[in-house]
């Protein structure tokens, strides 16, 4: 006779965020929650390669730029950055989409 056994998918409720800053502190002040949620599936066998693995294909598909920054501004945005609990590119990424847009608004 062949049993089949029944698992149950591990989801974590997360709010709507406004902003990336919100996003990643969220999940920062939530990481104990999501490790645990983690260990859940990987021993119930619901751990998969899902949203992971599509955000990382997305960020691979983003175009790459490099540009010089003054070195007291690079060290205070990896200050900032770091208080936030966000990696300094990523800071700089959500400072500069940030000023686009309010430009963009400012010139329409």
């Amino acid at each position: 006779m062949q049993t089949t056994k029944k698992t149950r998918s591990v989801q974590i409720e997360t709010p709507a965020f406004k902003s990336e800053a919100e996003e990643a502190q969220w999940w920062f002040d939530n990481q104990d929650l999501v490790g645990e949620k983690f260990l859940e599936a990987a021993k119930n066998g619901t751990l998969g390669r899902g949203t992971m693995m599509k955000q990382y294909a997305e960020r691979q598909a983003a175009k790459s730029t490099t540009i010089r920054l003054d070195e007291g501004d690079l060290s205070l945005a990896k200050q900032q950055a770091e208080q936030k609990g966000l990696r300094y590119q990523t800071y700089l990424k959500m400072l500069l989409h940030d000023a686009l847009q309010k430009a963009e608004k400012k010139s329409a």
